[in-house]
């Protein structure tokens, strides 16, 4: 075709505009990535280290192979669900929707804590261990339903959920209340108060999925203003690992399938920032170094704690594009590496094995 004919694709396509009737089908997109990438070039007091990054990428790629890491480790854990139904979606979004904010100054013997089948569980653990014995106490707190009625489901009500087997209560209480209250009113307003009908409005596309949750529920919008960037920075967390644990727990069947899940990033909490740290692959400024290292508040949305967390996110996106060069078979996605470094972070932390602390904010976004 000369420079001089018409292109009949894009004639086609004014023809339609002009008819109002565009054929156009742009798959969804977050935009985590290019707000973390954003906040990546202009960091000032965190850094990444590429050398670090490629050989951490070579250890974790080797130690996921050698523990058979994938999506059947999920399921694993004796504390989440092993059913493949419907109540399984439901309480994987309530522990999700729940999933932030754990962590305490209180000695480990001290601090919030769950006792469920004779073990004591804290952290993220206690979360879901509570799930699991209100459940079998007849409490439907995966219920939508249930979530909406102040007479049933109320602090005092809570407060009996998550009651604790020490005297430090869990932290974030009311905010978890109005997480849960939202929650159950947007369902019953959008999807027929079912988690499976949310689920099956994002048509497969594990982006969108994510996108529906952050337009729709408050408590799921994780974004925040960073420095002079007109648009918002875009986190999603919490969002981001609902999508990853329905994936997960359905092994990328039934509601878990999803044709473009490899668009999920790292979930940006204060673990894996911790042993991306740990690892070399990020660094620290001396000043956001000393409050890391002293335990000090870093407040939710500050230039510190944004850059903390999407240079987490750009720092796994590339060890995600090193393993994927190195290993072209192994098809590594920003989830599987998370799950992992969280894991290992953990058992780092039971062994006693710490080499610096996480950094402490307290926020319902992680």
């Amino acid at each position: 075709m000369s420079d001089d004919e018409a292109d009949p694709e894009l004639l086609e396509l004014l023809r339609q505009h002009i008819h109002g009737k565009p054929n156009i089908s742009a798959e969804a997109e977050t935009g985590v990535l290019e707000g973390t990438e954003y906040v990546y070039d202009n960091s000032i007091d965190v850094a990444v280290d590429m050398r670090a990054c490629k050989n951490a990428a070579a250890i974790i790629h080797a130690q996921m192979q050698s523990k058979g890491f994938s999506t059947a480790s999920w399921a694993e854990h004796e504390l989440h669900p092993k059913s493949k139904d419907e109540p399984t979606v439901a309480f994987i979004f309530t522990m999700d929707l729940l999933n932030f904010s754990f962590w305490s100054l209180k000695p480990e013997d001290e601090r919030f804590a769950i006792n469920y089948k004779d073990k004591n569980w804290t952290g993220y653990w206690s979360l879901v261990a509570a799930l699991q014995r209100a459940l079998e106490e007849g409490i439907p707190i995966t219920d939508p339903h249930y979530w909406q009625s102040e007479d049933e489901c109320n602090l005092e009500s809570l407060r009996h959920v998550f009651r604790s087997c020490t005297e430090e209560e869990m932290p974030l209480l009311e905010e978890r209340l109005k997480c849960l209250r939202e929650a159950g009113q947007v369902l019953y307003e959008k999807y027929s108060c079912s988690v499976t009908t949310l689920v099956e409005a994002a048509d497969g596309s594990a982006a969108e999925l994510v996108n529906m949750l952050a337009r729709d529920f408050d408590c799921f919008r994780d974004e925040h203003k960073f420095e002079n960037r007109r648009k918002p920075v875009r986190l999603l967390k919490r969002a981001q690992i609902f999508v990853a644990d329905v994936w997960a727990c359905f092994n990328g069947e039934d509601w878990g399938e999803f044709r473009d899940i490899d668009k999920i990033t790292m979930f940006a909490d204060y673990r894996v920032p911790q042993i991306l740290s740990t690892l070399g692959c990020i660094g620290y400024s001396p000043p956001l170094q000393a409050m890391v290292s002293k335990g000090d508040i870093i407040e939710s949305g500050t230039s510190y704690e944004l850059q903390l967390r999407a240079c987490s996110i750009w720092c796994v996106e590339l060890l995600r594009r090193e393993i994927n060069r190195a290993h072209p078979e192994a098809k590594m996605n920003a989830i599987l590496i998370d799950f992992f470094l969280y894991d290992t972070m953990k058992q780092l932390e039971a062994d006693g094995k710490e080499t610096m602390p996480h950094h402490r904010t307290r926020s319902i976004w992680y």
